[in-house]
């Protein structure tokens, strides 16, 4: 066997990726402090084709050299958008139909393995900051809380590791690579 080159990897250009199908997944970063996370976020959302992220309180925006080094440019492809206010945002997107699950260790949490997406429908999934984790107020006002099972002595995941985790999980199960379920490009 024989790795490939990436000329080899059949990838979208830049302005391919703007105006191709999107996956019907939204990532809302609450008050992350990291800026290597932030950009670690944008690689899985570009991987994934993530519809938007939104990057709120004091989570940092592009550019910024620190977040460019492990984004490797996907700032340029991902759409993306500050709001100051978490909670402002999630109010907004529910008034859109989106669906809000933060990523939490709660009160009645669904864990990952166990969560069904509904297929035609938009989720946001809420990262919150590395020490606090998501706001308690954002907590409440989800839809659901998704918990990534974990067996081993420690109670966390790295922001990004989390972030990786889930949307692959939530893609795959929607199948989101079929044409039917990817949202239609601007």
């Amino acid at each position: 066997m024989r790795k490939l080159k990436n000329s080899e990897l059949d990838r979208l250009s830049v302005d391919e990726f703007k105006t191709t199908a999107k996956s019907p997944l939204i990532i809302v970063l609450d008050n992350i402090r990291s800026l290597n996370n932030i950009g670690s976020v944008f690689r899985t959302s570009d991987a994934f084709l993530v519809e938007k992220i939104y990057l709120c309180g004091i989570t940092a925006t592009p550019p910024h050299k620190d977040i460019h080094k492990t984004a490797l440019g996907s700032t340029d492809t991902v759409a993306w958008e500050y709001v100051e206010n978490t909670i402002d945002l999630i109010k907004k997107l529910k008034s859109e139909n989106v669906v809000i699950a933060s990523i939490e260790q709660a009160e009645h949490a669904v864990m990952l393995n166990a969560f069904k997406p509904e297929l035609k429908t938009t989720y946001a999934l809420v990262f919150g900051n590395e020490v606090k984790g998501v706001a308690q107020n954002v907590v409440s006002a989800s839809d659901v809380i998704l918990e990534i099972p974990q067996f081993g002595t420690k109670h966390s995941l790295n922001i990004s590791v989390s972030c990786g985790v889930v949307v692959w999980d939530v893609f795959s199960k929607l199948g989101a690579k079929s044409e039917n379920l990817l949202k239609t490009g601007e």
